[in-house]
């Protein structure tokens, strides 16, 4: 896999480092409180897990999974909810933890969505912004690392469903998915 790799952008080291800020950051936030983190499925999961280790309060942990990409390589702007959460949000403090924002329009959804379930607070957690992408105004409150507007894979993110397992962020060769 590492071989189908134009450039790494952000090492696993440094990952590590900046969740280890981000999970300090909530921890403090909120000092007192029981959020709920809800991850993004599928390219989420090990954003947070490895999040909620760094996490040193209470917190119970949900799922929300959301396509827009299919097999492609760009954001088909068709988002289509594969799973609901389980849990009564009504009420409860939610950071909703998310791999990247590309255009925002699945994250978009997403806040609607759980706004009609009538939390207490949402709060968006994302390891990755692509910035440049972006066509929707989302306030990000606990951000990793801005990338470049590239098709970037590895820590969870995929081309295909593959390279998920990769344990930094990289630039995935042109040649592999055009």
């Amino acid at each position: 896999m590492k071989k189908d790799i134009e450039k790494i952008l952000i090492s696993k080291d440094e990952i590590q480092r900046k969740i280890k800020e981000l999970g300090a950051q909530i921890s403090r936030d909120y000092k007192g409180k029981m959020p709920i983190l809800i991850g993004i499925l599928k390219g989420g999961v090990i954003f947070l897990v490895d999040l909620m280790h760094n996490i040193n309060i209470p917190i119970e942990i949900e799922f929300l999974g959301v396509a827009s990409y299919g097999s492609s390589t760009q954001s088909s702007g068709i988002i289509k909810l594969t799973k609901d959460c389980n849990y009564d949000i009504s009420g409860r403090d939610i950071i909703l933890v998310e791999d990247i924002i590309d255009t925002g329009l699945s994250l978009k959804y997403i806040m609607n969505l759980l706004k009609n379930k009538e939390p207490k607070s949402i709060k968006i957690c994302v390891l990755l912004d692509k910035l440049e992408a972006h066509k929707q105004d989302i306030k990000i409150d606990y951000k990793g690392f801005t990338v470049p507007n590239k098709f970037i894979v590895g820590y969870g993110l995929d081309y295909k469903e593959k390279y998920r397992n990769l344990p930094f962020i990289g630039v995935l060769k042109k040649e592999i998915y055009q």
